[in-house]
């Protein structure tokens, strides 16, 4: 274990230099950040020696667990045999021809947007800014230049970059930097608890929100619609569950007008709801799939591209030289630790086993909570859950924004060892997919202690009524 004594000398050098990512840096500074130090399977260790249950994978990404030597092992290996080498030169390495041979064979085929091509990056974020790329040099190779408006939703996360934090539609971020960029709009999120009418079924719901992109690309004119992107499930917005009838509407809307379809399956993918690629699960059929995070389980920066044939074959047989690309595109140790990483996940069966009996034992235990007098809408899709916490579990009576009541949760979370994300009022989660019923008996004992104790919380801070 490390000397407690230690953790002051490194919240004291981070303070100093490190500036973290979405993080008040001020009041990071003034508290002290927690040092995490080891972790072990489904747990983390801090420098003081705290245990936390790990709920969202790192950052949705650890989907074999933490302490896999294969993993460290085939980068060893690899930093030994080639460390680096670029693919601008008209040169190639194995591992990433190999990775996107086994990518191509693990898309579903889905006629002629079959899946054959992979345009690799760092991240989801550097792989959407490639998306609009390819989007719009699709759409010039046509013949179609005036094609350059990409569609997505209020509440999107699709990275952090100005492209990809454009797509997404997450008002803080576009608050800063002058975002969106041009030509990238948006619609409403597919949130049955915040949007829905009275009366209004879910299936109901599902085909109404689906409509508004329809509407959207009736604004705007079909013949300058690029293409749609969304999130399978909405992750960073606080894990969005859509109905089951709004995926088959966005399909025949995107049909009906001819635009692409952007699965950005950066959380999504390698089994996290159950299939190698989400869209499976839905039942859709994209253009192009975004993957990153899952596909090392979060060892080593990976992300890219899935290039349907549809897009591929013309921008190999009418494009010319592509004008685009990263310095780690392919990168040989990521694409070796990745190879390793599909290979635990099909020896494990861990998309088999979130689609069967382990994901329906989540789901059940999950929806326990539920039965919580702070708990509305417990969810559940694969291996992420959500749930709003509300004043009124009947009427569905809602906190004040201001009031922050997912922080005052998430402060328990911390102290009681158990690492769950808020995202305003809704708590989410992402566990590790090497989970086992015992585990997710754990998982469950955490959360029923970290909600009473926000529940005695609240009463005593006179935002809840003492008679819940």
């Amino acid at each position: 274990m490390t000397n407690p004594m230690h953790t002051p000398s490194i919240q004291e050098l981070d303070s100093a230099h490190y500036l973290h990512p979405f993080t008040d840096f001020k009041d990071l500074s003034g508290r002290g950040a927690k040092v995490v130090t080891r972790a072990e399977g489904i747990y983390v260790w801090d420098s003081e020696g705290h245990q936390l249950l790990d709920a969202m994978s790192g950052l949705w990404c650890v989907n074999v667990g933490y302490g896999r030597r294969e993993l460290a092992q085939a980068a060893f290996d690899q930093m030994l045999k080639l460390p680096y080498y670029n693919s601008f030169f008209q040169t190639t390495n194995e591992p990433a021809v190999r990775l996107a041979a086994r990518l191509a064979s693990l898309a579903p085929k889905v006629g002629d947007r079959s899946f054959n091509h992979v345009f690799y990056s760092s991240s989801g974020s550097e792989s959407n800014d490639s998306n609009v790329r390819m989007v719009r040099r699709y759409w010039d190779l046509l013949g179609q230049p005036q094609r350059k408006v990409i569609i997505s939703r209020h509440n999107a996360y699709h990275g952090s970059t100005m492209a990809g934090a454009s797509l997404g539609g997450m008002s803080g971020m576009h608050a800063q930097g002058d975002l969106p960029i041009p030509n990238i709009v948006h619609i409403d999120q597919p949130y049955y608890l915040d949007k829905r009418q009275e009366g209004e079924s879910e299936a109901d719901f599902g085909l109404r929100s689906a409509r508004w992109l329809e509407d959207k690309i009736l604004e705007i004119g079909p013949d300058k619609v690029a293409a749609f992107i969304a999130e399978p499930v909405q992750g960073a917005g606080g894990v969005i569950i859509p109905p089951a009838s709004y995926w088959p509407e966005i399909q025949r809307i995107v049909d009906k007008y001819g635009i692409l379809l952007i699965s950005d399956e950066v959380i999504c993918a390698f089994g996290r709801l159950g299939y190698w690629f989400a869209y499976e699960r839905f039942g859709y059929k994209p253009d192009l799939v975004t993957f990153a995070k899952g596909i090392t389980s979060g060892y080593i920066p990976l992300g890219g591209v899935m290039v349907g044939n549809r897009v591929a074959e013309v921008l190999i047989e009418k494009g010319g030289e592509f004008n685009h690309g990263y310095t780690y595109s392919g990168h040989p140790v990521a694409c070796a630790v990745a190879l390793a990483n599909l290979d635990i996940m099909e020896r494990e069966q861990l998309p088999q086993k979130v689609r069967g009996e382990l994901g329906a034992y989540f789901a059940s235990r999950y929806a326990e909570l539920n039965a919580h007098p702070l708990v509305a809408m417990a969810q559940t899709c694969g291996f992420v859950g959500g749930f709003v916490l509300v004043k009124n579990s009947t009427t569905l009576e809602r906190f004040a924004p201001d009031l922050s009541v997912g922080m005052v949760c998430r402060r328990f979370c911390f102290e009681n060892g158990l690492i769950m994300r808020a995202v305003g009022d809704r708590m989410i989660v992402a566990p590790p997919l090497v989970m086992t019923p015992t585990d997710i008996d754990e998982l469950m004992r955490r959360i029923f202690l970290v909600l009473d104790l926000t529940q005695k919380e609240l009463q005593r801070l006179g935002w809840l009524s003492e008679s819940l």
